[in-house]
Parts: C-alpha cells; structure tokens; sequence
C-alpha cells in the first residue's frame, strides 16, 4: 500500500494496525517513496562479545599502507 505523507499523518493509527497485521506500507511524497513502515521484528538472538574470536586473522603488516597507495592519493614523492 502507498499513502503520501498528509494521508500516513491523518491515518497513522490505522496504518499501524495494518502494519501489525503484516502489510507493508509505502510513504510517498510527490510521488516518489521516501519511508516504508514495517513490523518491527525482534532480533533472533542476543550477540555474544568475543564471537568470532579465532575465526579472524589480521595481518601483522595491516596498519602499513603500501607505496603505490599513498602515490594514489597524494600523488609520487616527487609531487608531494
């Protein structure tokens, strides 16, 4: 469904009814969609701090920033 924005604040209460309902609204303004109403769904499960530890290697040398990048955007030794 697609409601411009006068017609989502004139009808906000019974938009959400049928958001809780499971539609799906569109807001529009001048045509064109801006905002789209959803159910709000709860995350499946909580996260857990340290979840991916083991599974993630960074690189010794990651902070190091090759030659021919910094070239890249500052432009060669000889130009900066």
């Amino acid at each position: 469904m697609i409601v411009n924005t006068h017609e989502a604040k004139t009808r906000l209460s019974e938009l959400l009814r049928k958001v809780e309902a499971g539609e799906e609204i569109i807001i529009g303004r001048a045509g064109r969609p801006i905002a789209r109403l959803l159910p709000y769904e709860k995350p499946t499960a909580p996260r857990r701090p340290g979840a991916w530890r083991g599974q993630v290697r960074i690189s010794d040398d990651f902070d190091e920033l090759p030659e021919e990048y910094l070239d890249a955007f500052y432009g060669s030794d000889d130009d900066r």
